[in-house]
């Protein structure tokens, strides 16, 4: 190891099992972006590739910061960004029919939406971590907890956005599970949410939104209308078979058959030319992040820092699972992009801040462990 001593000990520090599993997943997508746009770099496999690097240079940065300070920002960031969320209502810029951007000038958009998925975790755990632990189990730790997810969810259901409700929703309620809250509430909450979901269906999803559920529950009800996607994605997928039909030899992205190729639906753009191998590859590496964050939750000696790093490992999960699922057709389409895969910057923000946080808890941890 004396022969390692050039390296700066901020960076010898750093997980770089991990970053090299990201960096591989970063620059796999590259290759998917290219050839989605037909064999260019332009216009999205140049831009995602430098916007890759600045936020992976951010999440290394982020590492370097405190453990307390998370603590320490938690509510107040959380309080800053229902704020933003509101402005988003009455002052957002409107694209791609949704009303979710901040237009903070010089060509920059900012999406409170994203940020709130990471930060949804911080603040239920920064709750968690204030109340003394056998308070977890009275309804006192259960309704602060509910106001605090449930307001920005509703806030991006405004906008609107199933997809980043959804997971608002799920972060917040997975730290809750994970803080001790008794099961029994969450059976009788997911009792209340089935008994509530065909109202809900009828009088508060929007139309695109309550078809997208249809179309889900009978596929084949209009393949060419609203079923269009998914049955595309379906018919992308297995074509790749096993092995793909090779880089740059897919049809469906090429000859625009498939919509949204390079953005939700990349994962069916990536499986037609790489086959089930490249999904099952694509699959493990992310199950290795997802892993060594619950390492971390493990090893964390503080109680916010383990509901921290658990409900940002099941963030992650989440992000990929749903988006896997919805373009198998195992799921609604609900507009879960796949983080690193999918072309754009906020879900490549929020995987990085994600991946940020966790470096930063796991130094937290080999430091304690150390001494």
């Amino acid at each position: 190891m004396s022969g390692l001593n050039f390296v700066p000990a901020p960076l010898a520090q750093l997980p770089w099992r991990i970053l090299l599993l990201v960096i591989a997943i970063g620059g796999f997508d590259l290759f998917v972006l290219y050839s989605a746009a037909g064999g260019s770099i332009r216009p999205w496999a140049l831009s995602q590739g430098i916007r890759f690097v600045v936020f992976l240079a951010g999440a290394i940065a982020l590492s370097r910061v405190r453990e307390t300070t998370w603590s320490s920002l938690a509510l107040p960031a959380y309080g800053v960004l229902c704020v933003l969320l509101v402005l988003v209502e009455l002052i957002g810029a409107v694209r791609g029919g949704g009303q979710r951007w901040l237009d903070l000038g010089i060509g920059f958009r900012l999406q409170p939406s994203e940020l709130m998925k990471p930060c949804i975790v911080l603040a239920c755990a920064k709750f968690y971590d204030m109340l003394p632990p056998n308070e977890t189990r009275r309804f006192g730790a259960i309704w602060p907890a509910a106001l605090l997810i449930l307001v920005p969810a509703a806030l991006v259901m405004k906008q609107p956005d199933l997809g980043t409700a959804l997971m608002i929703v799920i972060g917040g309620v997975t730290v809750m599970f994970l803080a001790g809250v008794p099961l029994r509430l969450f059976i009788g909450g997911g009792l209340a949410l089935a008994a509530a979901v065909p109202l809900a269906v009828n009088f508060v999803l929007h139309g695109y939104q309550r078809n997208r559920i249809l179309v889900f529950l009978n596929p084949e009800s209009d393949p060419l209308g609203i079923g269009y996607h998914i049955s595309q994605s379906k018919i992308a997928i297995g074509s790749g078979g096993i092995f793909g039909k090779g880089f740059l030899n897919g049809t469906q992205s090429h000859l625009d058959y498939l919509p949204e190729g390079h953005t939700d639906f990349a994962l069916a753009t990536m499986m037609e030319e790489w086959g089930l191998l490249g999904g099952v590859l694509l699959i493990v590496a992310f199950v290795g992040i997802v892993q060594w964050g619950l390492a971390a939750a493990l090893q964390a000696q503080s109680r916010f820092a383990r509901l921290t790093a658990a409900g940002l490992a099941a963030t992650i999960f989440y992000y990929v699972s749903i988006n896997m699922a919805m373009v198998m057709g195992l799921a609604p389409v609900v507009g879960v992009p796949l983080p690193l895969i999918s072309n754009g910057g906020s879900s490549q923000m929020t995987f990085m801040l994600c991946l940020g946080i966790l470096m930063s808890i796991d130094r937290t941890n080999r430091q304690t462990t150390r001494w």
